[in-house]
């Protein structure tokens, strides 16, 4: 049985500076169930990306994982075991998610790869870039990530996730480099698979406007620590901490007509 839920509890994440732990990530608790939308939201530098890394077990060179328990409808699980198999992720920035030398369709067959699947991978891959809303799937599976554009490999890198077969989805920052009509049509691909798909996603972000259309719940993070957790319509209506009425003023300044 596919699992239902995903949990991260204490997760601490330092850098080392002349010897001593910094920490950048300070006992971080999370929770992903599957069908709902969970926003992870805060300042630049907050900690936001770090967190996804982390909880991954892909933490970047020079920081450590000093603290932290991942578990899988309660039962513990290492974090090397998610990414791939459990957990797929869609990148701020796709083209560094990509290998520019192999087509799409060897992308595809290493993701396939991976859950041991090798038959009909052109079959399976035309199914999802249709799921993903990109057309003429023969002629995508041809390309190379330079011959397509930023929504392309948005699509593409939720094709594959979709391929992968996995129960949950880690969007970090997915529209920011998309224009407006691109950031609404994945927006909206990854709003109807939380609910037909039934996938648990967490996406990173911090636009409320995002938080207001697709998350169930929001945590909001400051320095390295989630400050506040609450349902979405109640943090928008009586946000409690700072951090959280400081992203929601910005939001208003920039668009007050949604506030009129």
């Amino acid at each position: 049985m596919s699992p239902r839920r995903l949990t991260v509890e204490g997760l601490r994440l330092a850098a080392r500076r002349d010897g001593r732990p910094l920490e950048l990530v300070r006992g971080v608790d999370l929770a992903l169930e599957r069908g709902r939308v969970t926003a992870l939201v805060g300042a630049s530098g907050s900690g936001k990306s770090l967190t996804c890394l982390g909880l991954q077990g892909l933490t970047p060179p020079g920081v450590e994982r000093l603290a932290g328990r991942v578990r899988l409808d309660g039962a513990a699980v290492g974090p090397e075991t998610l990414p791939g198999r459990l957990v797929a992720t869609v990148m701020q920035n796709p083209r560094s998610a990509f290998n520019p030398v192999l087509t799409m369709r060897a992308h595809a067959r290493e993701t396939l790869a991976v859950r041991g699947v090798t038959d009909d991978v052109d079959g399976r891959l035309a199914g999802a870039l249709a799921e993903v809303g990109l057309p003429e799937p023969g002629r995508v599976a041809r390309l190379h990530p330079f011959e397509m554009s930023g929504g392309m490999l948005q699509r593409m890198m939720i094709a594959l996730a979709l391929l992968a077969d996995v129960p949950f989805l880690l969007a970090d920052e997915p529209t920011t480099d998309l224009d407006p009509p691109a950031q609404a049509r994945i927006l909206a691909l990854i709003e109807r698979l939380a609910a037909e798909r039934g996938l648990g996603v967490l996406i990173v972000t911090h636009d409320m406007g995002v938080v207001a259309r697709l998350a169930d719940e929001v945590s909001v993070m400051e320095a390295g620590r989630i400050v506040e957790t609450a349902p979405v319509a109640d943090l928008f209506a009586a946000p409690r901490s700072g951090a959280a009425r400081a992203l929601l003023a910005a939001h208003r300044a920039l668009y007050p007509e949604e506030f009129a």
